[in-house]
């Protein structure tokens, strides 16, 4: 059975939504996969934690506690509004600071793995070759030779 609903007032009224549409707004004026998501005040909060907390090891728990929520009710909200699991998320803002890291040559990609939150060495090489295709020596051999060839003209005669 589909039950209509009117929104408006007055002539406004006499348009028709079908409830659950994912366009009708409710009567706070939010969207159906709005409902049941994470605040974006809360988002930004948990998301702030984890980028100031990428080198500790970030537990369902914690997260959570950061927003005042239970794990699982974390767990499903944040994926209601990012898209990706917390897990998933907190990997690829590790990987992401690493990508950053990599390019200049100071660090040792060890000291990168414990810097970002990876415990070992061959577990950061793991799952960055699983989120960016290229092992992390690849990957910075490839951004210091674009940052050798970019110095020495040739990527600008090349664009």
């Amino acid at each position: 059975m589909t039950t209509t609903q009117f929104t408006g007032t007055g002539s406004d009224a006499l348009v028709a939504t079908a409830p659950g549409d994912g366009h009708a707004p409710d009567w706070r004026g939010r969207t159906a996969w709005e409902i049941g998501a994470l605040p974006l005040s809360r988002l930004r909060r948990v998301t702030e934690y984890i980028e100031s907390h990428l080198d500790q090891a970030l537990t369902l728990a914690q997260l959570g506690g950061v927003v005042y929520m239970s794990p699982y009710h974390f767990a499903r909200l944040f994926q209601r509004r990012t898209g990706l699991p917390p897990h998933r998320f907190v990997v690829r803002a590790r990987i992401e600071r690493a990508t950053r890291l990599l390019v200049a040559p100071e660090m040792s990609i060890a000291h990168i793995s414990r810097t970002v939150g990876f415990r070992t060495p061959s577990h950061f090489s793991t799952v960055f070759r699983r989120v960016m295709g290229i092992t992390p020596r690849a990957y910075r051999n490839a951004c210091l030779a674009a940052g050798a060839a970019t110095s020495h003209g040739v990527l600008d005669a090349q664009q």
